[in-house]
């Protein structure tokens, strides 16, 4: 099992660009998606050594994304107790995408291997993402 906190704003995945070469056209990331991407999969390999895992995997994400800066005491207060939801953009699909492109071959060898994923998304004062990953073999010896 791997369980994790980064401690890092979520960024959602944006359209990829385009630009054209001698070569053709050639397609990448946004500046801010890169670097996100390059900031979640060096910390993951900074805490997690062993080998990415393979089989039908598990996931739950929790997504804590920043308070708006004017809001009521009253409705912080609500948000911190994970009474109000932000159902607001971005998708939080978008969130999800760049978030396990990121730990691809670090934390498991393909996305394709998630057969469960459990996904929320969260405002929070301390932004941060929080990751659990099980195989589901794993989790039936635990059932």
């Amino acid at each position: 099992m791997i369980k994790h906190s980064f401690q890092t704003m979520p960024v959602e995945q944006q359209r990829p660009r385009a630009a054209r070469s001698r070569f053709g056209v050639r397609m990448y990331d946004p500046r801010k998606v890169k670097k996100f991407k390059q900031t979640i999969a060096y910390e993951a390999r900074l805490t997690y050594k062993d080998k990415p895992l393979s089989g039908a995997l598990d996931v739950s994400i929790d997504f804590y994304r920043p308070n708006q800066k004017q809001v009521s005491k009253r409705e912080l207060a609500r948000r911190n107790a994970k009474l109000s939801l932000p159902v607001v953009k971005p998708d939080l699909d978008n969130y999800i995408k760049s978030f396990l492109d990121a730990l691809t071959d670090i934390y498991w060898v393909d996305d394709n291997e998630i057969c469960h994923l459990d996904v929320w998304k969260f405002y929070s004062s301390t932004p941060r993402i929080e990751i659990t990953v099980k195989s589901l073999e794993e989790k039936r010896n635990d059932n």
